[in-house]
């Protein structure tokens, strides 16, 4: 799981941060649309329960050593959960690598969209 953001042009409803949360074996992904990075786990806690809902467990999940995944808060919900969390080694990026792929796929298509769709972004 990783971030994209803050973002340039904010969404209808003021969110600046992109979650993005991807199944290692599958490269199912989800999007989930954020205010600011201080809303990562009451999205994240959403989101597992849905997923744990649906597919019974989270076995493990991945991230850097950002503050909103390295805290207390995540840490208790995870063991609470029996979710095992691992964290990509500092500054080694290709440890978060599907994600980061993904980060900019989205990104590609964010831009082509409005490119294709020939849509004028506001100016700051």
């Amino acid at each position: 799981m990783d971030f994209m953001g803050p973002m340039q042009v904010e969404s209808i409803a003021g969110k600046h941060y992109v979650f993005v949360l991807v199944d290692d074996y599958s490269r199912y992904t989800w999007v989930r649309f954020i205010r600011d990075k201080s809303d990562t786990m009451a999205s994240f806690k959403i989101w597992a329960l849905q997923v744990i809902n649906e597919k019974g467990s989270i076995k493990r999940i991945r991230s850097d050593h950002g503050g909103e995944f390295q805290n207390e808060a995540m840490k208790n919900f995870c063991n609470e959960q029996g979710i095992a969390h691992q964290f990509s080694a500092p500054r080694t990026p290709h440890m978060n690598g599907v994600v980061d792929r993904k980060n900019r796929t989205l990104q590609e298509m964010a831009r082509e969209m409005i490119h294709g769709g020939n849509i004028h972004l506001p100016k700051k």
